[in-house]
């Protein structure tokens, strides 16, 4: 998709895991063990030559684990046990590289899962930029409804609306016939960061084109768990269809990120919750 076909104008990329929560691995991909994985909450930082910074997500807060100390959202935490440090938080880590949180322009979610969001008040500069379905579909639900669509409305901030800016549908370009995506989102309207719709985990979710000096990118949020569930065709077991709002356009969505796999092998995707990407992360891997 990406290859021969898109000259995207360069970003710079760093990723980065705010916190993490254990899951049985067997839910996550077909045929996987019995056992607990560790399941990172990545977010990522893309330094546009001309925005500035933007991020990706937030991944876990302190805010999490408070929003989370009562019942009914205490159930959010009991079924994903969370691991989180201080000095894991998107804000932190960005200030020990020297970004304050003024700094940071734009997040762009890509959908209101509290393990996404959990650190977006902590940006009061920022413009917030997702699709519309992402936020129509929750913003009414407080309580048990709330926390069955994984979504903590007060981890959002009190100007959430008023920061928004949506990304829109008139931004669509049209790809090829053979390509995995009917067409893309122009995010930014300069080419540099393209969305594309990633339906059924949570409505409104989308994925990220995007490319730096050294290699294309595909950020695919939780349209797949793991690099290698998509490089095997395995998705999860149908179990991890009790949370998501359609599991039919989940299917289709997963379906089309391992077509993409086939047709760009060379394309790094990027699952938010991917434990080899979690090793890069740790080892420094250049991006």
């Amino acid at each position: 998709m990406l290859d021969n076909q898109w000259d995207l104008p360069k970003v710079k990329l760093q990723l980065f895991a705010a916190g993490y929560c254990k899951h049985p691995e067997w839910v996550t991909i077909r045929g996987g063990k019995l056992g607990t994985v560790s399941i990172p909450a990545i977010f990522a930082l893309i330094e546009h030559p001309v925005v500035g910074y933007i991020l990706w997500d937030t991944g876990y807060s302190e805010r999490f684990l408070k929003a989370t100390d009562r019942m009914p959202n205490r159930l959010y935490r009991l079924i994903t046990p969370v691991s989180y440090r201080s000095g894991d938080s998107a804000v932190k880590q960005l200030q020990a590289q020297g970004i304050a949180p003024e700094d940071i322009k734009i997040v762009i979610l890509s959908h209101l899962h509290a393990d996404h969001i959990a650190g977006l008040r902590d940006f009061p500069k920022a413009t917030f930029m997702y699709v519309s379905e992402a936020y129509e579909s929750v913003k009414r639900l407080r309580g048990l409804a709330a926390v069955r669509r994984a979504f903590l409305p007060e981890l959002l901030p009190s100007d959430f609306e008023a920061r928004t800016s949506l990304i829109m549908r008139d931004r669509r370009v049209g790809l090829p016939a053979d390509a995995p995506f009917p067409y893309v989102l122009d995010v930014l309207g300069d080419g540099s960061l393209l969305a594309v719709d990633l339906p059924g985990h949570a409505d409104g979710q989308i994925g990220l084109f995007l490319s730096t000096a050294h290699s294309d990118y595909f950020l695919c949020a939780d349209a797949a768990w793991s690099r290698e569930a998509v490089q095997e065709n395995r998705p999860p077991h149908a179990l991890a269809g009790v949370i998501m709002p359609n599991k039919e356009q989940y299917k289709r969505s997963f379906e089309r990120i391992v077509n993409l796999h086939v047709k760009c092998p060379q394309l790094r995707i990027i699952p938010s919750h991917c434990p080899e990407v979690w090793s890069w992360i740790r080892g420094g891997v250049e991006l």
